[in-house]
């Protein structure tokens, strides 16, 4: 069947690994994410897909804005975290606040990026959200690149390097 193919092919292809999250009406939500790209860097756009437009993926597909956290290996713990569904994410054990704007931000990614939705467009099964980026939260502590490949969480480093 080609939608196994397809997604055989992609389990072999290694993607970096990012959590989204944004402000609920119930509260802040997130999900983990292998599907985050630059479009532009002037202006700074980024675009990500989610799987589905309930739960966690269907308040950050109707966000105004969100933060995609751009991770590192030591952070492999929170892309656990923010990949089981139905999971009590936010607890006080978590490094985390929201930001003056109101947005959720884990402190412990090297990177974060927040973002104004510029559009959401339905293809096939997921919703492609576009987004610009407004601001660039760094940790400070830089971290090996945090990769997902065949179902696996991977580092990259020079010992990866050709």
């Amino acid at each position: 069947m080609l939608t196994d193919h397809f997604k055989d092919a992609f389990r072999a292809h290694p993607a970096g690994v990012a959590v989204i999250t944004a402000q609920g009406d119930a509260g802040p939500v997130g999900l983990t994410a292998s599907s985050v790209s630059s479009v532009s860097a002037d202006p700074p756009i980024l675009v990500f897909s989610l799987a589905s437009a309930q739960g966690s993926a269907g308040v950050i597909a109707a966000a105004d804005t969100v933060v995609v956290h751009l991770l590192g290996a030591r952070n492999a713990p929170l892309a656990s975290l923010f990949s089981r569904p139905g999971t009590d994410r936010f607890t006080p054990e978590l490094a985390w606040e929201n930001l003056p704007t109101g947005e959720p931000l884990l402190m412990d990614a090297p990177h974060a990026l927040r973002a104004r939705v510029l559009s959401r467009t339905a293809v096939g099964s997921s919703v492609l959200v576009t987004a610009e980026v407004l601001t660039i939260l760094a940790s400070g502590e830089p971290d090996a690149p945090l990769v997902y490949h065949n179902r696996t969480y991977h580092r990259l480093g020079s010992h990866s390097a050709l």
